[in-house]
């Protein structure tokens, strides 16, 4: 149970925060810009890795569970357990952030939640089939870089700074193309409080992230794996 706990936790920081940056500075023309959203999210990884990392890996992510199971580093058990209480953690998060705009004597739905989106919702204005594209490939990387740093303990001490790291810049990517999802519970939370365009199209950022994670799960068991064997 305390790993679920953690894993609430981390992913309600990482929604709060993340999210955050960008709903109350105003977005990528806001006061933040697009590096300033994407330290957020990369620093509140740094920050829960070297609090939770060692009561649940801190993966704070249902892509990242995905790799982690597909590539036999938990049980299936763990996995749906995992999956829960991240997708409960990203609603709160969502929630309190929600809760801080409303004090502002602000209405979130105008401020936004960091939702995802693409079309109209999109900075940049890229279509559904863009959309899933960019984030397979984004979460990929993400999930790659995961598996590969945190495959060896030697590299524990510095795996929560390169993780942190990895997020931060798949996000400058992303920001301007999708807001940059490559987590399925990060979405939903906002989504769900959003509702309407956010929320009909959520299904993009749950779905096109887990593709991505079991995607790097399986490269890569064939390419770094083997290579180990040999």
């Amino acid at each position: 149970m305390k790993k679920y706990v953690a894993e609430f936790i981390g992913t309600l920081v990482l929604t709060l925060f993340g999210c955050g940056s960008a709903a109350i500075s105003g977005g990528i023309d806001g006061k933040l810009g697009i590096l300033g959203i994407a330290m957020a999210f990369g620093l509140s990884i740094v920050a829960m890795a070297y609090v939770i990392g060692d009561v649940s890996g801190c993966h704070i992510n249902p892509a990242v569970s995905l790799g982690v199971f597909l590539n036999g580093g938990m049980s299936g058990k763990d996995f749906g357990g995992y999956v829960i209480a991240q997708f409960l953690g990203g609603i709160t998060g969502a929630g309190l952030l929600a809760l801080i705009i409303s004090c502002c004597g602000k209405n979130y739905a105008d401020t936004g939640l960091g939702q995802n989106g693409f079309g109209s919702a999109s900075y940049v204005g890229i279509n559904m089939g863009g959309a899933v594209l960019v984030e397979i490939i984004l979460t990929f990387v993400f999930v790659f870089a995961v598996l590969g740093v945190t495959a060896k303990v030697k590299n524990q001490a510095v795996a929560g700074i390169v993780i942190g790291l990895v997020l931060a810049f798949v996000h400058i990517l992303g920001i301007p193309l999708t807001g940059t999802s490559v987590n399925p519970a990060r979405s939903f939370g906002p989504a769900l409080l959003m509702g309407g365009q956010a929320l009909a199209q959520v299904w993009v950022f749950i779905v096109a992230p887990l593709a991505g994670g079991a995607l790097a799960a399986v490269v890569y068991k064939a390419l770094v794996k083997e290579e180990k064997k040999d």
